[in-house]
């Protein structure tokens, strides 16, 4: 008999357990697949929430790409690609007689047991099916909601109080009190600790929730927050009147804004840092001269009349009352490059032209051009769905041991990141900063402009834009997992190091990275390679 011959009664002993223990791992794993499944597929979340009529109920695959045929084009969201097996629920749910809301809830097969909230932008109806992909990713039940209405237009406000009071407060917490009650439903078991995630709009709607409904979130990341809402929208609405249409003599074009405006904006203020990378780190340190760009001093042709140095200077210039009184901040230096395609456009801004025609004065023949102080103060004492949010304190959120954790970039160009510091300010109050540490904390994020992209390091898991599965999900690189130590940990976050990618392209590899600095401490060059992190103090 061969030696094979022997040894193979005794291996097929060996290997029978194996493989059962195999088989059995495998039918196990295929049996939970199929339960949460099936259970998905059962579940019937319109018996839960009064006034909800379900749209969509269905489960999806990793690797499936989304398709929205129904979601309005101008919220540029056609489809969306999922990374994690999930429930998909999607309803419609009354807020009021005349105004409902579009609810979604994409619940993870593989549930950390964390409840996620999502914000929107500008004055959108717009869900950020992103964000839902990056949350279930990550773990968390995530839900969002369009706002009320559907698309980036505000002629859904029109003679409705009730939708703009969905926009201003009521569908975020609709959607947080039914995505709650949904999960507890759905896995059978209660949430542990819920968070929010947002930016722009998004930003202003996540301390909106602290103030009105502090028992909503134990944290909340807050990106560029709209806060101020009603002297933003007039901010905005401001620089219509301030740059004339296109064919106006003194007008501006693009062009000289993205080049050699900008490049004297660097010249003058690039290497205040001592790095000259095109990155402005601390803008509140850069005070601009634009009268060295005045044509009687510039012998090129490359230069701006006294009409236009002046429009330049009242852009970088606190908005103000004739009595002193601060309307808004001015525009950081640094923004324009981006700024001018909308702000600086010589056209309306959209946003706030919307608002004033179909919320504050209900007539949409409003005339943008004729936009004044009058203006400003009627959208402010207004304050349509109480949208102000621009709290002194928060003490339930605090009481109650809440965090915030709020990020701006430095060349935001559609919210001056000066209101960011001036609203931390105001929260802040006599107290300490050591103090606000305990429950809040704000990074300025160099380089950054409007909640993503630019020339910094700007990439800082702040939601599903592409570029954020370049990072690691850990408490150094991403400030949703950051949110999720400090409060599940109490490891508060010191620094939030960004990153950024060749290009933009995660694929190109990494071009540096860089930490930033928990206000009000400044990112300080210390020698060495501006690119390497350990180059920068926090001082």
């Amino acid at each position: 008999m061969s030696i094979g011959s022997d040894i193979a009664p005794f291996l097929a002993i060996m290997f029978v357990p194996l493989l059962s223990a195999s088989f059995l791992a495998f039918f196990q794993a295929a049996a939970a697949a199929t339960s949460f499944e099936s259970k998905c597929l059962s579940f019937r979340p319109e018996k839960y929430i009064d006034g909800a009529t379900r749209n969509v109920r269905q489960f999806v695959t990793a690797g499936t790409t989304l398709t929205f045929p129904d979601n309005d084009a101008t919220c540029n969201r056609a489809s969306q690609a999922v990374s994690s097996d999930m429930c998909r629920i999607a309803l419609s749910i009354r807020t009021s007689r005349t105004s409902s809301i579009a609810f979604e809830a994409w619940f993870p097969e593989n549930w950390s047991g964390r409840f996620l909230a999502t914000g929107n932008g500008g004055i959108d109806g717009c869900i950020k099916y992103e964000d839902l992909a990056y949350g279930a990713l990550n773990g968390f039940a995530t839900v969002g909601a369009n706002n009320g209405k559907n698309g980036t237009s505000g002629l859904a406000f029109l003679n409705n109080p009730e939708t703009v009071i969905d926009f201003a407060w009521r569908s975020l917490h609709t959607s947080v009190e039914t995505g709650k009650k949904l999960s507890k439903k759905l896995y059978h078991e209660t949430y542990t600790k819920s968070y929010y995630l947002g930016c722009s709009l998004g930003g202003r709607q996540g301390i909106k929730s602290a103030e009105k409904f502090p028992k909503d979130f134990d944290g909340i990341v807050a990106g560029a927050p709209g806060v101020d809402f009603n002297d933003l929208v007039s901010w905005r609405a401001r620089f219509y009147t301030i740059t004339g249409p296109k064919t106006g003599a003194d007008f501006i074009p693009a062009t000289a804004w993205k080049t050699w405006i900008h490049d004297e904006v660097l010249h003058q203020c690039d290497t205040i840092d001592k790095v000259k990378d095109g990155i402005i780190e601390d803008p509140t340190l850069c005070k601009f001269d634009p009268s060295t760009l005045l044509c009687s001093r510039n012998s090129t042709t490359n230069c701006l009349n006294q009409n236009q140095v002046q429009q330049v200077k009242t852009i970088f210039s606190d908005y103000m009352y004739p009595n002193g009184q601060l309307i808004f901040p001015a525009m950081q230096p640094g923004s324009e490059i981006n700024a001018v395609d909308r702000l600086y456009a010589g056209t309306p801004f959209a946003y706030s032209d919307d608002w004033f025609k179909y919320v504050v004065y209900n007539n949409a023949l409003w005339n943008a051009s004729t936009f004044d102080f009058l203006n400003a103060r009627a959208a402010e004492l207004l304050n349509p769905g109480n949208i102000r949010t621009y709290p002194s304190k928060l003490p339930k959120f605090e009481s109650r041991g809440g965090k915030l954790l709020i990020y701006h970039g430095q060349q935001d160009h559609q919210i001056t990141a000066f209101n960011t510091n001036r609203f931390y300010e105001n929260l802040r109050g006599r107290r300490s900063y050591a103090s606000m540490d305990e429950w809040v904390r704000f990074f300025r994020v160099s380089g950054m402009f409007h909640c993503s992209s630019g020339p910094g390091a700007w990439v800082l898991g702040q939601g599903g834009n592409a570029a954020q599965n370049g990072i690691m999900f850990d408490r150094q690189h991403n400030v949703l997992k950051a949110m999720v130590d400090w409060v599940e940990k109490g490891d508060a976050p010191e620094d939030i190091e960004g990153t950024k990618f060749v290009n933009d392209t995660v694929s190109q590899g990494v071009d540096f990275t860089r930490r930033h600095c928990k206000f009000p401490a400044r990112n300080t060059y210390t020698g060495g390679d501006y690119k390497k992190p350990s180059s920068w103090k926090c001082k």
